[in-house]
């Protein structure tokens, strides 16, 4: 986990080696300083030297300026590493992501994805920014610091000696309560960015509905299950710090005790004490920076495991990068193919599939909500990976291509229509980032999308919302289908994809598919029978199987869910 996790510090290794080599000057200044002020007591202000105590003055002052120095320097270094290392870690989390296959995906969540994007590594970020600082400091100092403390004086030295075992029970018993709190805190902020995410795409919905207080209680419940579980977590924490400064001023109260008599006494010189009772401060404070450093291990180790899930996630679907093979037309088959979402063959969405697709046919399928019609065509481009048989794209297996020659000449406009912020010129060149205006405007007048386009009063370059947001369901469709156009491909799917449409204009894209796709396989989702009666063939699906194939005739003929179908839209037409 570490590995993985660490590995992605990458070309700041310098800042993150400076950082502690720095701290190094830093840390021997601030243990110089007591014995210099020793020297100014004992050797200067008691026996009157004012120029010693001058000279030695002003070497502390330099002495302090330069620790100053070096630990600003420790600073930048440090904060340049660790948010270098955060930018890294980021980059390689989306990077996995956008490797994911659908499945992969769907066993994350895209809430739980998100908070591991930002709240998992910020907390890693900081535990970063804290070990290269004080997991160098804190040794460094309590080393240095114990070893002048006893050469100042052996016997006073077994007082804070006493106090180590006590602060180490601290700590341990705070790391092993505190870290399965925190990894319960974490997927309760994954079911809040959940709540959020859903609340937020939806506002439209919630509106129209006028549940506006219902989700402000769901979401009240939600943030207030942070509250408690991060209260739960963190309480422990708290905890830690009233715990370690009561261990570190007993320990000086004790010092300066025992050390007073042994001042009377004339077994310690004042300028020593005084020294003494600094390191010990030095030791204490090291040794309470150690327990923090501990426990901000403990908060961020939950965090490194959610990380390191999502970066050592191997991918459903392997990508052949290396292939050469091209399609070598637009035709599909199917041999016994079954599917499953759970990798359980007796949990099977798609069961026993055969069917063989020739280049340039039109193929329409029908079936009722939940029949797998999507699942079906979402093989095709390898979006999911088929559990059983082979699925074969232009006379090769899908497993044969690379992903991104197969999905090139797949272009496929899904069932939930997505556009993202920006342009309308640029959401369409994500078919093709290279397409010019008139490839541009020939898709959109396919697509029946380029009447209103050019309504609008900056036409391509009118700004989209997130998701579109601006635009009508039916003209977010027509931009989505005029995108996959600008592909090109040798086969298109429309998974339902003209629902929002009226039955004039969907007519229209289907004519412009026949006089502009003639070459191209095409395979439509439809739950309007009108939208598929003039396919090659049309696919009647039912529980995951293929019902029937043939022609709109033939189907009527011989298929009972087919006629059902028809005879159920076509009365409700009449009506």
């Amino acid at each position: 986990m570490y590995r993985t996790i660490f590995s992605n510090v990458g070309e700041y290794k310098k800042q993150a080696i400076l950082s502690p080599v720095t701290i190094i000057g830093e840390v021997i200044m601030e243990v110089t300083i007591p014995l210099v002020m020793a020297h100014i007591i004992d050797d200067g202000v008691s026996k009157g030297r004012i120029g010693y105590v001058a000279a030695l003055g002003g070497l502390m002052v330099a002495m302090a300026l330069f620790s100053l120095v070096f630990g600003a320097l420790a600073g930048r270094f440090c904060a340049v590493a660790a948010m270098g290392f955060a930018k890294n870690l980021r980059k390689a989390l989306f990077r996995k992501v956008q490797d994911f296959s659908f499945s992969n995906v769907d066993k994350f969540s895209t809430a739980s994805l998100t908070t591991r994007l930002t709240t998992d590594v910020t907390n890693i970020q900081n535990a970063f920014m804290m070990f290269i600082r004080m997991a160098f400091r804190s040794p460094i100092m309590l080393v240095c610091a114990t070893f002048m403390a006893v050469r100042t004086n052996a016997k006073l030295s077994l007082v804070f000696l006493a106090a180590i075992p006590l602060l180490g029970l601290t700590v341990f018993f705070i790391i092993s309560k505190a870290h399965p709190r925190f990894e319960k805190m974490l997927r309760q902020y994954d079911s809040m960015n959940a709540s959020v995410q859903e609340n937020l795409v939806g506002i439209r919905v919630v509106k129209a509905f006028a549940r506006e207080e219902h989700e402000k209680k769901r979401f009240n419940e939600k943030t207030d299950q942070v509250r408690l579980a991060q209260f739960m977590a963190e309480k422990l924490v708290i905890l830690s710090m009233p715990a370690m400064q009561l261990v570190m001023y007993g320990s000086i109260v004790a010092i300066m005790w025992f050390g007073g008599h042994m001042a009377v006494d004339g077994d310690i010189q004042t300028g020593q004490l005084s020294s003494f009772i600094m390191y010990v401060s030095q030791i204490l404070m090291s040794l309470m920076m150690l327990s923090v450093l501990f426990i901000m291990f403990v908060i961020s180790r939950a965090s490194m495991q959610r990380v390191a899930e999502v970066l050592e996630e191997e991918p459903s679907i392997k990508d052949n990068e290396s292939s050469q093979v091209m399609p070598e037309d637009g035709s599909i088959s199917f041999r016994g193919v079954s599917f499953s979402y759970y990798n359980d063959m007796d949990n099977l969405a798609l069961d026993h599939i055969d069917l063989d697709i020739r280049s340039g046919e039109t193929i329409g399928i029908i079936g009722g909500t939940g029949s797998s019609k999507s699942t079906l065509v979402q093989l095709i481009p390898r979006l999911y990976e088929a559990t059983e048989g082979t699925v074969t794209v232009g006379g090769h297996d899908v497993r044969e291509y690379s992903l991104e020659t197969l999905r090139g000449q797949v272009a496929m406009v899904l069932q939930k229509n997505v556009l993202f912020s920006g342009t309308i010129r640029d959401n369409l060149r994500w078919g093709n980032e290279n397409a010019t205006d008139d490839e541009i405007i020939a898709a959109c007048k396919s697509a029946c999308a380029h009447d209103f386009v050019e309504g609008f009063p900056e036409g391509y370059d009118t700004q989209l919302g997130q998701g579109g947001v601006n635009v009508s369901g039916g003209q977010k469709q027509r931009l989505c289908i005029a995108r996959a156009l600008l592909k090109k491909p040798r086969i298109i799917i429309l998974d339902d994809s003209t629902s929002a449409v009226d039955t004039a204009t969907d007519s229209s894209i289907r004519a412009a598919f026949r006089r502009d796709l003639a070459d191209t396989t095409t395979i439509i989702i439809a739950q309007r029978i009108t939208s598929v009666m003039d396919a090659d063939r049309i696919i009647v699906m039912d529980n995951g199987r293929i019902n029937g194939i043939g022609t709109h005739s033939e189907l009527m003929a011989s298929n009972a869910i087919y006629r059902e179908v028809y005879d159920s839209q076509q009365k409700g037409a009449e009506e």
